[in-house]
């Protein structure tokens, strides 16, 4: 199996199990809300654990106080990785495929690229 046929295959076994909870989230919603949430709720949930995400990361580098940071960092992380492989199904974007892609695309440009000089 090569790296990018295993990368897939973890990405698209992580995909999956968000898509669990999605739905368990979806349930939740409906009992709660009398809807599930939309895409647009969904991108908007992202946006406050992307925020969350950022006074972690500060938190880390010494710009803020946060207790527990790195366990804190880890949980937000695994959320932001959930919106967005929930928001790729939702939106049905192959996002492995096109993880693989744009890394390839990456790989090429930097090969391209001279590293500026240091003189």
């Amino acid at each position: 199996m090569t790296s990018e046929t295993s990368l897939v295959a973890a990405a698209d076994a992580l995909s999956d199990r968000a898509m669990e909870m999605q739905e368990r989230f979806a349930e939740f919603e409906r009992g709660a809300y009398g809807h599930e949430w939309s895409v647009s709720e969904l991108m908007a949930g992202f946006v406050v654990d992307v925020g969350d995400l950022t006074r972690l990361v500060m938190a880390s580098q010494g710009s803020r106080h946060v207790d527990r940071v790195d366990e804190g960092l880890a949980h937000e992380l695994a959320d932001c990785l959930w919106s967005v492989l929930v928001l790729a199904r939702r939106l049905d974007v192959d996002l492995e495929s096109a993880f693989v892609e744009t890394m390839g695309d990456l790989e090429v440009r930097l090969s391209a690229a001279s590293p500026p000089d240091k003189g």
